[in-house]
């Protein structure tokens, strides 16, 4: 190697380092101001999308604050936390997705919610960032009773209605997964029916023979990370699939009797939408839909729109 070769390759070198303790920096300050805000104004929890952490000191402060609930997507991020482990640290397994920051938010206050770790009449402040960058640059209070454009009606209570909550995750993972992936390049639209199934199965009807009919019920449950494929196969059929609260997957192909026509429903919404919406206003069931059209995906209780989570687009980070 010339000296000029080395040179140039020493100074880059340098550039990299002195960028990353820049963010490092940046990182810190927003961790600070974060916590600082937290506590003037009384949240109940500050939720911390920790992937954008490279810091072990920044991780470890994050750590020792009882009040943080620490989102984590990747495996590097999860391998450090079990190092760090602590008995008050509160950890959110999130899918391991590309998600834009107001998802990002999203999708953590709903595991959040369905684990017990926040109330939907809480405040809270939310710490987001680019992974890919390893900055943070998003920093946001949100009352979850007020957040009509984060949770459509804030006034709804999902919690009681989610009898296991690694189920409730499980399936909103899939949902997210197959809305980004799709079926052989192509979208996927379906909708997803969890619990309360006596009513369900007796509100519906088969379109075609059931595809899990006679399976044993260890080999067709969500949790089981193998049934991903065979969900993506049989998003193809019309109808929805019948989710037992276990995770248990009764029937898939399912024509759902209710619809609404309601005004609380945003304009647009086609039938599928619809009957998602109308099976929960007259069961506990919660419903899960995937647009075809967009890859957005909306849940529903109670007959109205709880969550809607936007597609990434491909440059989300």
């Amino acid at each position: 190697m010339s000296g000029d070769e080395s040179s140039v390759k020493d100074h880059s070198s340098s550039a990299n380092t002195a960028k990353s303790i820049a963010m490092e920096h940046i990182n810190a300050a927003m961790i600070c101001h974060a916590r600082q805000i937290a506590e003037e104004i009384g949240a109940h929890a500050l939720v911390v999308y920790i992937d954008v952490v490279k810091s072990r000191d920044n991780l470890k402060t994050l750590c020792q604050d009882p009040r943080c609930i620490l989102a984590v997507r990747g495996k590097e991020t999860r391998d450090d936390l079990s190092v760090l482990q602590s008995g008050q640290m509160k950890v959110l397994q999130l899918p391991d997705l590309k998600l834009n920051r107001h998802s990002q938010m999203k999708v953590a206050a709903m595991i959040a919610l369905s684990q017990g770790l926040i109330q939907r009449n809480q405040l809270l402040v939310f710490l987001s960032g680019s992974p890919k960058y390893g900055i943070f640059d998003n920093l946001a209070v949100v009352d979850l009773d007020r957040e009509i454009e984060m949770f459509s009606f804030g006034n709804l209570d999902i919690a009681d209605q989610i009898v296991q909550p690694a189920v409730f995750e499980r399936l909103l993972t899939l949902a997210l997964e197959l809305a980004q992936e799709g079926k052989e390049g192509k979208p996927i639209g379906t909708v997803f029916v969890l619990g309360d199934h006596e009513k369900v199965l007796g509100m519906s009807s088969q379109m075609i023979i059931n595809p899990f009919a006679g399976v044993p019920e260890a080999e067709r449950n969500i949790l089981d990370p193998a049934m991903k494929e065979t969900i993506r196969e049989f998003s193809a059929l019309d109808g929805a699939f019948i989710i037992r609260d276990d995770g248990v997957i009764l029937a898939a192909g399912r024509h759902l009797s209710p619809s609404v026509e309601t005004s609380e429903l945003p304009q647009g919404l086609g039938a599928r939408h619809r009957c998602a919406a109308g099976i929960t206003a007259l069961t506990k069931a919660i419903s899960v839909a995937i647009s075809e059209s967009t890859g957005d995906i909306r849940i529903f209780s109670r007959g109205k729109l709880f969550l809607e989570i936007q597609k990434a687009k491909r440059q989300s980070i």
